[in-house]
């Protein structure tokens, strides 16, 4: 296991909470913490939280004494804090407070209502030294509630407070006073001999009575520490460690393994197994209701396709944890084959279908375990999941060609097509267009499915599922674009991709005559804009003439108008061949309308999923590389891939297309590497890495986006779609790990250093040319070529 000694200056995140793999978390009072290596007043190191929002704040710090000085600044310390191990639920710390005395300090929370930390003082002179040592606590209740102050209990001197209906309770070990300075303490001395060690253990807990949080902490008191930091220690070594030439990489490489395994809570009576949430950070965690159905976004289920990115940092270590997940996901599932896009560990339902990447998720796992009897169990689930996108209330127009049925499932919310809340969006329904990325998932879960059919030797449903995959790659061909190389999206009905036309503009109420012939047969946009910045009540009246030539009137009611931010849209349902004129009634004389038809040959990031699900053929690949991803004036940016190439009209800095979303990036970049293009694919992580290694150094977080032009990181803190791209850039080195055994290699390590990696005793040196693979018993293999290879120990 890897020694780190991290400064405040690296890159890292200093959340602690409950680890589900160690034991049941409580998803609707779920005490978090983190830790600050200083700052704060009065400045210290100290571990703080707000219970989920109970209290405005709460912190817990050492504080030191010796003679007439004191101190809880770490910058005052005679050698600042360093961290020299971190787990979900644990971090290492090291530092000198005086000369001569070295403290190591752990802190670590047990479960969802408690904390402690021990400190370990070693005098490392000749002469002996007397230490004093407070523990203060500091509580800044919410509305209603008592600070933390020193109390009598059970015949124990503690530290007592209350906020939001539960009361922290302090103890120390050892003989404590109540300290008469400043901030409430727990104090006593510390003396040690000449080359002395002593060691004083606190422990915090948070129930809604006192005597039941007094009781708490003291069973916390009271845990085997050595025995438990064992423990701890063990289920973490098998994360797989990563030395490049780059110490910052291997950092955020080795914090967001932590941050990941960190998002797991439950497991509850609503799903079968422990699920994650989005983030996990010390404002969340606490639901008033107590049945979690008042959490927001972050906390409320879990989606596949952010499964799809967590399950690159659960495997190959954590099987179970991944079968767990994809079994919460077809507990979900209804009659019709539908498995629901967001179950939650509160009951919670998305009632929508999932993203179609299930069967991707289920063969992930196969490929670590070999585990055929899982297989077995999922098989059927899976393959009416994927049936059921087929069917008449998916495929609206019956031509083997789904529909998505909420911008929601396209892991895209801000989408410039489909959001109707961003200025330059369209807005427009999204079951009028047939989609690339629906496509995509679809084509690669009935490859995955083809082959899952094949092991278990269920060969009657996979003719079927591969007139599908036929289907959906003819439909996906068919929309692609050779001036600009990509593809594009496509309307439901005519299955043609129209751009934009602009056809009449105007202020207030009145008929507009437009008399317009249109190049393709399209769908109106029409838009608001109220100058009083508050929605109104529109009627519009479209006159003109339809795909048969028939003439065409179409009412739009005012419901059909949705606003945000004083701008109301509204697409027409029927496809025009020409405009003849639009009549608008109950908008102000100040308010400006305008209507222009749809532009389905817009680019945004989900139109390069393609390339990931293998459609493209090989030289159509390349050109898709070249002409759209890899180009600077499209996708191509210093920090990444941005969300949508050029949209007209907009600013270079306009959010939310000038940001990167790694979900998106790591799909499109493995695409890279199945189009043998792994050196763009190293480039592409480098952009992504230095991101997200400065926003860790500047704000010790990572984020849900970063800026394509800045690298700035915005959105939640510590979100799981923010962390570093493992996955992929153990795919563009090559690397596959599937056991301590067993590693698959292939082409050469792109990035301009040697990279070192290591997985349970298994140790992997991937050079420029050459890769030397050394087993857990010494057994050493070297491997000089490029094609894929299955390294085994024999």
């Amino acid at each position: 296991m890897r020694k780190w000694t991290l400064k405040s200056s690296d890159p890292m995140t200093l959340t602690l909470a409950a680890d589900a793999r160690l034991g049941p978390t409580d998803y609707y009072n779920d005490q978090i913490w983190e830790l600050s290596l200083g700052g704060g007043e009065p400045p210290a190191l100290a571990v703080q939280t707000t219970y989920g929002l109970r209290a405005r704040a709460m912190r817990i710090f050492p504080r030191f004494g010796e003679g007439e000085n004191t101190i809880s600044d770490p910058a005052a310390f005679k050698a600042p804090p360093t961290i020299q191990a971190f787990y979900p639920n644990f971090y290492r710390l090291s530092f000198m407070p005086f000369q001569g005395i070295q403290v190591t300090a752990e802190f670590w929370t047990p479960d969802s209502h408690s904390i402690t930390g021990r400190l370990q003082f070693t005098n490392a002179g000749s002469q002996p030294r007397q230490i004093q040592l407070d523990w203060v606590a500091l509580l800044t209740p919410a509305s209603e509630g008592q600070r933390i102050i020193p109390a009598t209990m059970d015949s124990q001197i503690v530290l007592a407070g209350q906020t939001g209906m539960i009361a922290p309770v302090i103890v120390v070990t050892g003989a404590s006073q109540a300290s008469v300075g400043p901030y409430p303490a727990l104090s006593q001395t510390v003396m040690l001999p000449p080359s002395g060690i002593q060691q004083v253990t606190w422990a915090q807990a948070a129930l809604v009575d006192a005597l039941q949080s007094l009781t708490l902490a003291r069973k916390t008191l009271a845990y085997p520490w050595d025995a438990e930091t064992a423990r701890i220690e063990l289920i973490n070594n098998s994360a797989i460690e990563i030395h490049t030439g780059n110490r910052d990489w291997d950092i955020a490489f080795a914090q967001s393994q932590k941050t990941a395994l960190g998002l797991f809570v439950g497991p509850t009576q609503h799903l079968p197994a422990a699920s994650f949430v989005s983030s996990r950070q010390p404002d969340q965690g606490y639901s008033p209701r107590g049945d979690g159905l008042d959490y927001t976004h972050p906390w409320n289920g879990q989606t596949a396709l952010e499964a799809h990115y967590l399950f690159d940092y659960l495997l190959p270590a954590y099987p179970q944890l991944a079968q767990g997940v994809l079994r919460n996901f077809l507990a979900s599932q209804s009659p019709d084959g539908a498995v629901d896009w967001k179950p939650g560990l509160g009951g919670q339902r998305g009632q929508l279908p999932a993203t179609p990447i299930l069967a991707d998720l289920a063969w992930k796992i196969y490929e670590i375990t070999q585990d055929a009897k899982f297989l077995e169990e999922t098989f059927p689930s899976l393959l009416a999941s994927v049936q059921n996108w087929f069917t008449p209330q998916r495929d609206r127009d019956g031509d083997g060609v789904p529909e998505w049925d909420h911008p929601m499932q396209t892991g895209f919310d801000d989408h410039p097509l489909f959001a109707h809340w961003q200025p330059l969006a369209q807005g427009i329904e999204i079951t009028t267009v047939e989609s690339p990325d629906l496509c995509a998932f679809l084509y690669r879960e009935c490859q995955t499915l083809i082959r899952i059919g094949e092991i278990l030797g269920r060969k009657e449903p996979l003719s079927a599922i591969e007139s599908f995959a036929d289907h959906l790659k003819t439909a996906v061909e068919a929309a692609w674009d050779e001036s600009v190389g990509a593809y594009h999206y496509w309307d439901r009905e005519s299955h043609g991709a129209t751009g934009l036309e602009h056809i009449c503009e105007g202020d207030g109420n009145g008929e507009m005559l437009a008399d317009k012939q249109l190049e393709q047969p399209s769908r109106l946009l029409l838009k608001i804009l109220a100058a009083s910045g508050m929605a109104s009540r529109p009627q519009v009246f479209v006159h003109g003439v339809g795909l048969a030539e028939q003439h065409l009137i179409e009412r739009m009611p005012p419901e059909r108008f949705r606003w945000h931010n004083g701008i109301g849209r509204a697409a027409t349902e029927r496809l025009f061949s020409k405009i003849e004129r639009i009549e608008i009634q109950g908008i102000e004389p100040t308010d400006h309308f305008s209507a222009d038809t749809v532009e389905l040959s817009l680019a945004d990031q989900t139109t390069l999923l393609p390339l990931w699900a293998g459609i493209p053929p090989i030289e159509r690949g390349r050109r898709m590389v070249k002409q759209a991803i890899t180009n600077p004036k499209r996708f191509w940016r210093p920090f990444g891939l941005r969300a949508c190439a050029a949209l007209p009209n907009a600013p270079d800095n306009d959010y939310p297309y000038q940001y990167i979303h790694l979900i998106w990036n790591a799909l499109v970049g493995k695409g890279l590497v199945q189009y043998n293009q792994r050196a763009k694919a190293a480039e592409l992580v480098t952009h992504l890495m230095n991101a997200i290694t400065n926003d860790l150094k500047r704000c010790q977080s990572f984020h849900r986006v970063y800026h394509a032009e800045t690298g700035a990181g915005t959105g939640e803190r510590n979100a799981l779609v923010g962390l570093a791209p493992l996955g992929l850039f153990l795919n563009a080195l090559g690397v596959e790990i599937i056991s301590p055994a067993c590693v698959v290699l292939e082409g050469f390590n792109p990035f301009p250093w040697s990279v070192t990696v290591k997985y349970r005793g298994m140790t992997i040196l991937r050079q420029k040319k050459k890769t030397t693979v050394i087993f857990p018993d010494g057994q050493t293999v070297t491997v000089n070529n490029p094609k894929r290879n299955t390294v085994m120990l024999t």
